[in-house]
């Protein structure tokens, strides 16, 4: 497959092409490919999992017309170049990685190119699979219903008051919560502004 058309959709994404966007590209091809579907053309049976953010995304979601806007992409970083597809329909599902000696493999396939990054650049495009990428069938731990939920379900949380959408409370001893209130924030309020709060009128 010319996977060029991919990558200038991928470079508009990012302003530029990186070796990470081509890794995204051919680890959403792989995975098309191991749920034996086609191109995705925005369709909602197939959900992928990433396990890094940043430009590898564009690669991905060039390849499989996967969003975070359509809900079809989720993230969860482990800081890894791989990624899990999804068939929604049939269940099944196949976690595609990066080889372990990918970086060294690439300045083999590049030999005439003395700089990783462009050796990079120009071995991830022409590598065959078997040599770049690793694929596992796996089983998820959450179902397909609880990680996707239903849109346009909504709640208050009763400790803050703040809108939950999308069925992401938390019930505790009976209490709906939001993770924030739950105790599962990112987040803090600094002490002093907790104490300027609770002293206005």
């Amino acid at each position: 497959m010319d996977i060029q058309p991919l990558l200038e959709k991928s470079s508009k994404l990012h302003s530029h092409l990186c070796p990470r966007q081509i890794l995204g590209v051919r680890i959403g091809l792989r995975g098309l490919g191991s749920l034996q579907l086609g191109p995705n053309l925005r369709s909602k049976r197939i959900l992928t999992i990433a396990e890094t953010d940043g430009c590898f995304v564009n690669g991905l979601s060039a390849a499989t017309d996967c969003t975070v806007g359509h809900r079809t992409l989720r993230i969860e970083d482990y800081g890894k170049a791989a990624a899990t597809f999804i068939d929604t329909e049939t269940h099944r599902a196949f976690r595609v990685a990066t080889a372990l000696d990918i970086r060294e493999k690439a300045c083999i396939y590049a030999e005439d190119e003395s700089r990783h990054y462009f050796a990079q650049m120009q071995a991830y495009q022409t590598m065959p699979d078997d040599e770049m990428l690793t694929v596992t069938e796996v089983q998820l731990k959450a179902t397909i219903e609880s990680i996707v939920s239903r849109p346009g379900i909504r709640v208050r949380c009763e400790a803050c008051g703040e809108e939950i959408m999308n069925e992401r409370e938390i019930l505790h001893e009976g209490i709906v919560l939001c993770r924030s209130c739950a105790g599962y924030s990112y987040y803090q309020i600094p002490a002093s502004l907790s104490i300027l709060e609770n002293s206005q009128p």
